[in-house]
């Protein structure tokens, strides 16, 4: 029976092609603007380490000093002081948990055919690599007597060691980063998460790649800059070391919800412990974050997107009444020949399932262009130069929700249209005929 009602909808589309054409354009040009913006949001809000996302976690500690000024949008900075970040890290509550600050340094190729430049790269502790579950190409991370050590050791990402070393493993070979040379010690397979959630969130969380890793307390011995924000108060400057300077990441990983629930109690106690000792001027309010609802709170997703969304919803929706309209008209037109239907046996629920079968097809249609227009938008986003832009790419699970929408939006259209129609007497039809 549903063959023989696509056959009927195909043969109404040969007799009305005018309006088969608008409703297919209206229905294609609202999914093309959805599809756009909703792949985008869905790119930019996926998991960025699915699988081991729901055991990582952000703790929040504030040790900045009352101030009149609230952060806009509840947004939560997260970073810590050095000596509060070493206190968490050496108390090993946790399963895993690493310190971390991002950097820009000078690599000079051994090379003499290639100049320095500047790549982007973390200074980190040893559990970030298992932490993280960082795929390694070759090689691996370093161990935690290597952090106290403040070794000379770096893990490269894939293309720092193409530049450098070509397709050969660049293991137990030497980069030079600034003024000092490394011993190279493991090589990752392309790592490249995106939001960069681990790193402070800004307009740079999408796109960029950060090419080396080396020991943060290295880093720190050789005064190597990083380029996160440094937030200082009271006197002392800008002293990393101190306990009025705020700059370092701290993600923990903590694999059930009771360990998190007893690391935020100890956030919490080391909070009152640090008060007793006249810092931490702020009411107790550790905070521990999933790392989802640490994106979420960094509005990691720009608001105006969401707008974009909102405006591309409510186009559909403007699509979607001109379609009724459409339909409405279309299938009333046909009024006589539903009441033919209707006196040959034919039930309400028949017609009715008749006129959503040709509905659903105009939605099918529609999604074809659709798809279209939804790929011509996102490679104008693509164009763009936001970090997000090339990551507007439109997978499988978008490919599927361009038709579910659109068959949706075509069925849901047509509900009025055919519920009108199915309740036309056909009586008082068939004798006007």
């Amino acid at each position: 029976m549903l063959g023989y009602y696509c056959m009927l909808a195909l043969y109404s589309f040969k007799r009305s092609k005018t309006v088969t054409a608008l409703m297919t354009l209206a229905i294609g040009l609202g999914i093309g603007a959805s599809m756009t913006m909703i792949t985008v949001l869905h790119v930019m809000s996926g998991d960025p380490l699915p699988g081991r996302s729901a055991h990582l976690y952000v703790p929040v500690i504030d040790p900045h000093p009352v101030s009149p000024v609230k952060p806009k949008d509840n947004v939560v900075d997260g970073a810590l002081t050095w000596i509060d970040a070493m206190y968490l890290l050496h108390t090993t509550r946790a399963d895993r948990q690493s310190a971390m600050a991002a950097g820009s340094l000078p690599v000079h190729p051994a090379q003499g055919s290639l100049r320095p430049f500047f790549e982007s790269g973390h200074y980190v502790t040893a559990d970030f690599f298992p932490m993280f579950g960082t795929p390694f190409r070759a090689g691996g991370g370093w161990s935690a007597r290597e952090d106290e050590n403040h070794a000379r050791v770096a893990v490269l990402n894939a293309g720092l060691n193409r530049k450098l070393f070509g397709n050969a493993s660049g293991i137990g070979r030497t980069v030079r980063l600034k003024n000092t040379d490394f011993r190279v010690i493991g090589v990752l397979d392309d790592w490249q998460p995106q939001p960069t959630f681990y790193a402070q969130i800004d307009n740079a969380a999408f796109g960029s790649t950060d090419q080396f890793f080396i020991p943060l307390k290295t880093a720190q011995e050789l005064n190597f800059g990083i380029a996160g924000r440094m937030q200082c108060w009271g006197n002392g400057g800008d002293a990393r070391l101190s306990d009025h300077c705020a700059w370092l990441q701290f993600w923990v990983e903590l694999d059930s919800t009771a360990k998190a629930h007893a690391y935020r109690d100890f956030l919490a106690d080391y909070w009152r412990d640090q008060q007793a000792h006249g810092r931490f001027p702020r009411p107790v309010n550790a905070q521990l974050y999933g790392l989802i609802d640490w994106l979420g709170n960094q509005h990691v997703v720009p608001g105006d997107l969401r707008l974009q969304l909102w405006l591309a919803v409510g186009f559909l929706g403007v699509c979607m009444l001109n379609i009724v309209g459409l339909l409405l008209a279309k299938f009333l037109r046909r009024s006589g020949e539903i009441s033919v239907r209707r006196a040959l046996g034919a039930r309400r629920r028949d017609v009715f399932l008749q006129l959503g079968v040709e509905a659903g097809m105009v939605g099918l249609v529609g999604g074809a262009l659709g798809l279209c227009l939804a790929e011509m938008g996102l490679w104008s986003v693509r164009r763009q130069p936001d970090g997000y832009a090339h990551l507007a790419q439109m997978d499988t699970a978008m490919l599927l929700g361009t038709f579910a929408l659109a068959i949706a939006a075509g069925l849901s259209a047509g509900l009025i249209p055919a519920w009108r129609a199915c309740h036309v007497a056909p009586a008082l039809q068939l004798k006007t005929q």
